[in-house]
């Protein structure tokens, strides 16, 4: 009897060990965390990393994205709901906005961003009339 349950705590054991090593995956979205800049105006070519870091326009988070205004110091958040693959890049579908005052990015639905990657450190928010041109990831440049 012992040895039954000896050998069936091992035999789960082994089964079990590679599968809690594993790390958990990263997100589907993990290419847009960090800091971008452009987006309102053409991105700048001459901007330090530091310089970009200090007034990025967008940031990605895991679990937000946050985008500065030109009327506010603050910087506006909204949380995300879902993130889908899709062939050119992503759609983050955002939680309802809180307050009528919180927005969007001018998109035609305020509550999914469409994301379009254009490169390894280059994404634009197609249809979105508040970002009009391309962000460039800080540090990239």
């Amino acid at each position: 009897m012992r040895r039954l349950a000896a050998s069936t705590a091992v035999l789960l054991l082994t089964l079990t060990a590679p599968l809690m090593a594993q790390k958990p995956a990263a997100p589907i979205h993990s290419f847009l965390f960090g800091s971008w800049v452009g987006g309102m105006f053409p991105p700048p070519v001459t901007l330090s990393t530091q310089e970009c870091l200090a007034q990025p326009m967008v940031i990605f988070t895991r679990d937000s994205v946050m985008r500065a205004l030109m009327t506010s110091p603050a910087y506006e958040q909204r949380m995300i709901d879902t993130v889908r693959a899709t062939p050119g890049g992503f759609e983050v579908h955002l939680f309802p906005a809180q307050t009528p005052a919180q927005g969007g990015f001018g998109c035609p639905n305020p509550d999914v961003l469409r994301v379009q990657r254009r490169g390894d450190n280059e994404i634009t928010f197609p249809g979105c009339a508040d970002f009009p041109f391309p962000l460039i990831r800080c540090g990239s440049h």
